[in-house]
């Protein structure tokens, strides 16, 4: 008999559950010698099944990769980021010159274009000087008018004073007449009609008022003489200030004529120019802008930054231009007050809706990198400023 197995097939061709074992024939998966055969798709089956890795040993390598990690965050936290204070509220600034015209006239010359480059004392522009050459040619001519005035004013006053003199020596001629006059009046009236004729006697009296009265007509002509050497001297005083008037009218006309040429206040770059050559420009007009080489930055940091940040503290700073350089500098200031104190419309916290937010302080920074001067840096350029506050 052959031997038979039961299955739990129920496909089985003796319905029973049964099968038939032949061992004439392989056995799947082995060859006629009893090897293992190869699969049908021919990759070989691996030999036996990986084992689970021990989950104590995962863990442990896992909490040395989350060590390491850490470590490597925290070092660079405390090394880069935490003695930094940085910002990106923050913008180039400089002292920008406005650059206008002081009188009015059509421009005969401009000499300079947008951007140029220019040195102090450098000439930008040219005003028409016809009309301030005829006023400064005026004004030498009244000057030289007034300082005859006074010249003569002057021999006036010498004049004046010799009448004077003279009517002072009039007076005391005249006294010396009358005194005469006088005594012999008096000694012919002291003998009487014995030795004189009355004739005598009446013209030694009419003698003596004769001289008394020229003796008052000599000091009138002393006080006259004395008034117009006053007068004199009030028109010697009248022609000094006209002097001095025609002296400022002078130095103004002189004024007026430098203003027509107009020159660079200071070194810098002209920006912003709004003035073509032939144009007619009036007192106080804006012409361009002077922007100067000497920049810096403010820096609008949060209130609670400015816990550890003091003058003078290292910065380095990136223009968004240049994203790849560091300029080297300084903090020079902390502004007294934050930046919405001082604006157009200041925050009017007493209010019953009130919102407390973090306020912004103006922090002024000096760039001392030389190498800036390479770069185009101008007032409104973006930069990122980190402060080193530890």
């Amino acid at each position: 008999m052959k031997p038979t197995t039961q299955t739990n097939d129920p496909l089985s061709p003796n319905g029973a559950g049964t099968s038939e074992i032949r061992p004439d024939r392989p056995v799947a998966g082995q060859t006629d010698s009893g090897e293992e055969a190869p699969p049908a798709d021919g990759k070989r089956l691996p030999a036996t099944i990986p084992k689970p890795a021990n989950p104590i040993l995962l863990q442990i390598c896992v909490g040395v990769v989350i060590l390491i990690v850490g470590t490597v965050v925290g070092v660079y936290y405390l090394r880069f980021v935490a003695p930094y204070e940085s910002t990106d509220d923050a913008f180039i600034d400089a002292q920008v010159t406005p650059v206008a015209s002081q009188v009015d006239g059509r421009v005969a010359r401009l000499l300079v274009s947008d951007n140029q480059e220019v040195k102090q004392g450098d000439l930008l522009l040219e005003i028409d000087p016809s009309d301030y050459q005829a006023r400064l040619e005026r004004a030498q001519a009244g000057l030289a008018a007034a300082q005859s005035q006074i010249a003569q004013a002057n021999a006036q006053l010498t004049v004046d004073q010799a009448k004077v003199g003279e009517e002072q020596a009039s007076i005391i001629a005249a006294e010396a007449e009358a005194e005469q006059a006088a005594a012999d009046s008096k000694r012919y009236q002291a003998v009487g009609r014995l030795a004189v004729s009355q004739s005598q006697l009446d013209l030694s009296a009419t003698r003596a008022h004769s001289t008394d009265a020229q003796v008052q007509v000599a000091r009138n002509k002393e006080l006259a003489a004395e008034a117009l050497v006053g007068l004199d001297r009030a028109n010697l005083q009248t022609a000094a200030a006209e002097v001095k008037m025609n002296e400022a009218l002078l130095r103004q006309a002189q004024l007026d004529l430098s203003y027509t040429r107009i020159t660079a206040p200071e070194s810098g770059f002209v920006t912003h120019r709004s003035v073509e050559a032939g144009a007619y420009v009036q007192t106080g007009q804006a012409l361009f802008a002077m922007v100067p080489r000497q920049v810096w930055i403010v820096a609008n940091f949060k209130e609670t930054q400015l816990t550890d940040m003091r003058a003078g503290q290292p910065v380095e700073a990136t223009v968004d231009a240049y994203p790849g350089i560091k300029f080297s500098g300084h903090v020079d200031s902390i502004q007294h007050g934050s930046g919405a104190s001082f604006s157009l419309l200041p925050p009017e916290n007493a209010s019953g809706n009130f919102v407390k937010v973090v306020q912004r302080v103006p922090v002024k920074i000096v760039i001392d990198d030389a190498s800036a001067a390479n770069y185009v840096l101008g007032p409104g350029m973006s930069v990122m400023p980190q402060v080193r506050v530890k």
